[in-house]
């Protein structure tokens, strides 16, 4: 049987797609502002890290959790991101066997250009959207998507 236009439509027009668009654009936008403000180096998989990555630093184990990948793919993002300097490896003070990935001075001046990056991104998307779309879409993505926040403690407080 072969199926028609119609018989696929929902492919590109169910919720998950269309999210999935709206970060991709979104997300694209902020690494050209991060380019254009110099962070050339920056990647969408870096961005994998740090957005996952405690200002006051991070295990790796924990790191992977929050970002959905194994420890090795995780593993290689930090040596990444060491190479370029925006993070390092230091002894967790808690388990002197244990390593705690954290920003360096560097990485926290990236941190910071990537949230002018993400506000500005989140700027333009408003005028495009409007005001009251742009409300009403980011309290129904707070509510729909907070059982899901991967930087939440277990009581539920965002670290």
């Amino acid at each position: 049987m072969k199926a028609g236009r119609s018989g696929t439509a929902w492919r590109h027009a169910n919720v998950g797609r269309l999210l999935n668009n709206a970060v991709a654009r979104f997300e694209a936008r902020v690494l050209e502002l991060m380019s254009d403000s110099g962070h050339v180096e920056t990647r969408m998989a870096h961005i994998s890290l740090t957005r996952n990555l405690d200002v006051e630093g991070t295990r790796l184990t924990e790191l992977a959790r929050r970002a959905s990948i194994s420890k090795q793919a995780m593993g290689e993002l930090v040596d990444q991101c060491a190479a370029l300097k925006l993070v390092d490896r230091v002894v967790d003070p808690d388990d002197r066997r244990g390593r705690i990935v954290r920003f360096t001075p560097a990485g926290l001046k990236w941190l910071d250009a990537f949230r002018r990056a993400v506000d500005l991104a989140e700027k333009e998307m408003r005028a495009e959207l409007g005001r009251a779309t742009m409300d009403a879409l980011l309290r129904g993505l707070a509510i729909y998507g907070a059982d899901f926040d991967t930087l939440a403690d277990r009581d539920g407080k965002v670290t």
